[in-house]
């Protein structure tokens, strides 16, 4: 199983209202420069907060939901010093509850 990290938030505030692209762009074109594989996922409609362990997360999330999903920390924390509105939380997949963590990955 892989732990990944990620934030959530309304998929208006995380694709329209906030410069996210050009964060996750940056990024993408920094690992390429330095030979890194992705580790980070923007993900429409997170399937991972229908899991009943993720009710208390989903509760605090504006629908239609996004996230960025990475199994990378670090990034997240980034992230959520950077966004100020969204919720932050890990979670272990592929399990039981939650088979396929990067479903809807853009």
């Amino acid at each position: 199983m892989t732990t990944y990290h990620f934030i959530a938030a309304s998929e208006r505030f995380l694709t329209v209202e906030e410069p996210l692209e050009e964060v996750l762009r940056e990024r993408q074109r920094n690992y390429a420069e330095t030979g890194k594989e992705i580790d980070f996922w923007l993900v429409k409609q997170p399937v991972f907060l229908e899991a009943a362990e993720m009710a208390d997360v989903k509760a605090k999330v504006p629908q239609p939901a996004a996230a960025v999903v990475s199994t990378d920390p670090t990034f997240i924390t980034f992230l959520k010093l950077r966004l100020e509105y969204v919720v932050v939380g890990s979670f272990e997949a592929p399990s039981e509850v939650i088979p396929d963590a990067l479903a809807n990955a853009v």
